[in-house]
């Protein structure tokens, strides 16, 4: 929906966009140049805390007040309002990282679901607003309660980034069930929600605005909540465990902390706060029915916590409230549009990792590393050169190979067109193995870039007549640059800010970059033709343009390979596995990990260019921030370790959606994903990894060899060797006592 300036006096609860809040501009000090410069200027380190509040206070209102976003007071006091709600949201994400060491991306479904029950109770069985609001307030226990208890406690084990996707999963599911629930017989199938009508009369003007009953009740319910929670978190027992087993959950168990139940209330008070903030945004704006959340409200949530440092709440909280105050100064400016809000939050994102310092790392190490990413080990030595090994090794890539290139033959040209859309997210997937899988860093913006080369590269086909060949190469530096620029403040910040300015990047993508409106000149036409490659090669034909897709996926998994294989592959394991270790050997963490997103970036918009004449014109839905984030599921579930498992991922998430019968597409649904997770934790990858370890032992027994690498990972009670076997141990175990050489 679209902002408009209200005439005269305005009525802020009415205004059809009340947002979230993102980050207000923190300014601590950074671990660079900027912190000597601070230490300069202001010796005292007392004095630099003070300043480090009253500046970013200072500028905020200088932004709403002065320049360049002047506002009513009214204005702001509704701003103040909006950040609020979205603070409740912000903290309970800080409180599920304190938990889990995990960006939950339910955090804001987690409260919709139970609101939604909650107002389609008010408003059909005729429930008294108090009544509705404990009715939902009892959901969100339950439902808070459920998903900890049978999702998230599954993966408690597994590496965090499975439970990261795995909350993205939760999320799917959770906004499946809300669009789903006002179809439900008793509720009457409402198509629309007014909002709810407030318990009691009140109304106030400030500065022009309208306030009335429902903003009462924000003003009055966040600082209860907020007060609440400070005073759990500080006074009771399960608040002092809570801080006390987020850093090492396995020692906690050790010192008899009951870690799982500190869990389920961790996610339960998530939820609930979740259920505030929406129940009380149900009652100022209305409750949209059949429409999911902007993610706009979760990049406003997120943005705040990364100021926030992911735990210092004060801090989340003032975030969260300056942002809101910004979106809504800028929504009533005359003649803004939503695009705008969307820049200034990416705006504020970046500054705020370039101006804050870094988190503190505690004793249980960076918790930000995705070290429990596992990549798929080689074939031991001792089998690599047998007769049985090899043949079955080349055999298997003969086969899928002769299978991708026969595929044309027993496909339709529709189905060829879906499966190129399968080989260039397999391009993406391979991006987001280097970025991920190697060097540590999660982006859950590859799509971001994929749309950046998909505009620059449409541009030079269409507008300028340039080959395509050209357009990829462009199209792919220019990805790689504007990755170097945004991943350079988030990679010097560690932890996950990564995940979140990529995030925010794939919204200013999708909404402000890639807007006809306000960038036409620049954006190719509607229509973009395929043009010859290297003006003799044509690709108008779906099978042609496949077989062009296959080989351009090919250089990438071969260039992806060269890089893991050379020195700088190794340093960004070295890095995602011990950067303090890695640092010792004199790598740059920070040039390496920029390096690596830079070429991840390359080969991303490498992909946009293919998928634009693809699809022979520049789509906006293809590039959506959902996109993005079903891409590092599609990866993850196949495997992030490993370049294959990628393009398993791809297979499986993109195959079910164009292949399967309708019964069956929801295995690439939230659901479908969970379940592959449940069942194979490590993802398809990792389950075709032990099969092929299976086929190996079973070699290794028939040769009679002992291989350590594939005795090491398997349980005690099925590491027995046969007899034959263990004699054979024995003698050479005997040989080595006496010296002496065993043929």
């Amino acid at each position: 929906m679209t902002d408009r300036p209200h005439p005269g006096v305005v009525d802020a609860a009415s205004h059809p966009r009340v947002r979230g809040s993102t980050t207000q501009v923190a300014t601590t000090t950074s671990d660079g140049g900027i912190t000597a410069i601070a230490a300069r200027i202001v010796p005292s380190a007392g004095a630099r805390r003070v300043l480090g509040w009253v500046l970013p206070l200072g500028l905020l209102a200088c932004a709403v007040l002065v320049w360049p976003f002047p506002a009513t007071l009214g204005v702001i006091v509704n701003g103040a309002l909006v950040g609020g709600r979205v603070a409740l949201i912000a903290l309970g994400i800080a409180l599920v990282y304190r938990a889990n060491r995990v960006i939950n991306f339910s955090a804001g479904d987690l409260g919709q679901v139970p609101t939604m029950f909650a107002v389609l109770c008010v408003l059909t069985a005729g429930f008294p607003y108090w009544l509705g609001a404990a009715t939902g307030l009892v959901a969100a226990l339950l439902v808070g309660a459920v998903v900890e208890m049978a999702i998230i406690r599954r993966f408690f084990t597994s590496p965090r980034l499975i439970l990261t996707v795995a909350t993205i999963g939760v999320s799917q599911v959770l906004i499946a069930l809300a669009l789903w629930m006002p179809s439900w017989p008793f509720f009457g199938d409402l198509t629309t929600v007014p909002r709810l009508d407030s318990p009691f009369e009140f109304k106030v003007q400030i500065g022009g605005t309208n306030f009335f009953a429902n903003d009462l009740l924000t003003a009055l319910a966040v600082p209860v909540c907020l007060i609440a929670l400070g005073l759990f978190m500080k006074r009771s027992a399960a608040g002092t465990a809570i801080r006390g087993a987020a850093e090492r959950a396995d020692r906690a168990f050790t010192l008899g902390i009951p870690v799982h139940r500190l869990h389920t209330i961790v996610w339960v008070i998530a939820t609930v706060l979740s259920f505030v903030a929406m129940w009380l945004r149900a009652g100022a704006v209305g409750l949209p029915i059949g429409e999911v959340l902007s993610p706009f409200f979760l990049i406003q949530a997120l943005a705040a916590v990364v100021i926030g440092r992911m735990e210092h709440l004060p801090t989340i909280v003032v975030a969260a409230i300056g942002i809101g105050i910004v979106d809504q100064a800028m929504t009533f400016q005359p003649g803004n549009k939503p695009a705008y809000n969307d820049a200034v939050l990416f705006l504020i994102v970046l500054v705020a990792l370039l101006v804050t310092h870094r988190p503190a790392v505690t004793r249980a190490g960076d918790v930000s590393t995705w070290r429990a990413v596992r990549e798929i080990r080689p074939i031991p030595r001792e089998l690599a050169s047998l007769g049985e090994v090899r043949w079955a090794k080349w055999g298997g890539v003969a086969l899928l190979a002769t299978a991708l290139v026969a595929l044309p033959l027993w496909l339709s040209e529709s189905r060829i067109n879906l499966a190129a859309v399968i080989v260039v997210f397999g391009i993406v997937g391979v991006s987001l193995v280097v970025l991920t899988g190697w060097a540590g860093q999660v982006s859950l913006g590859q799509m971001a870039f994929a749309g950046i080369g998909a505009a620059i590269g449409g541009a030079i086909t269409a507008d300028l007549g340039w080959d395509l060949g050209i357009a990829l190469l462009l199209g792919g530096v220019a990805g790689g640059l504007i990755a170097m620029v945004i991943g350079y403040p988030a990679i010097r910040r560690r932890g996950l800010t990564l995940a979140v300015i990529t995030l925010a990047f794939a919204l200013l993508t999708s909404s402000y970059l890639l807007n006809r409106d306000l960038f036409e000149r620049f954006l190719p036409g509607s229509r973009i033709e395929r043009p010859d490659l290297f003006g003799v090669i044509s690709l108008q034909s779906e099978t042609s343009y496949y077989y062009f897709c296959l080989i351009a996926l090919l250089l990438m998994y071969l260039a992806a390979r060269g890089v893991r294989s050379s020195r700088t592959g190794r340093a960004l394991i070295g890095i995602r596995e011990n950067e303090p270790a890695a640092r010792a050997y004199g790598i740059s963490a920070t040039r390496t990990t920029l390096a690596a997103f830079a070429m991840s970036g390359f080969i991303a918009a490498f992909a946009g260019v293919l998928l634009v004449h693809h699809q022979n014109g520049l789509g906006i839905a293809v590039f959506l921030p959902e996109e993005s984030l079903q891409v590092f599921s599609m990866v993850v579930i196949g495997g992030m370790g490993s370049l294959p498992g990628a393009l398993l991922g791809a297979t499986y998430v993109r195959g079910a959606q164009y292949f399967l019968p309708s019964e069956w597409q929801f295995l690439a649904t939230g659901a479908g994903l969970l379940l592959v997770l449940l069942v194979m934790p490590g993802g398809i990858g990792a389950a075709l990894a032990k099969a092929r370890d299976s086929y190996l032992r079973w070699v290794a027994q028939r040769r009679r060899l002992i291989v350590p690498s594939l005795l090491a990972d398997r349980r005690a009670e099925d590491t027995a060797l046969p007899d034959d076997l263990l004699e054979v141990a024995a003698e050479a175990a005997e040989a080595a006592t006496v010296g002496k050489n065993v043929p």
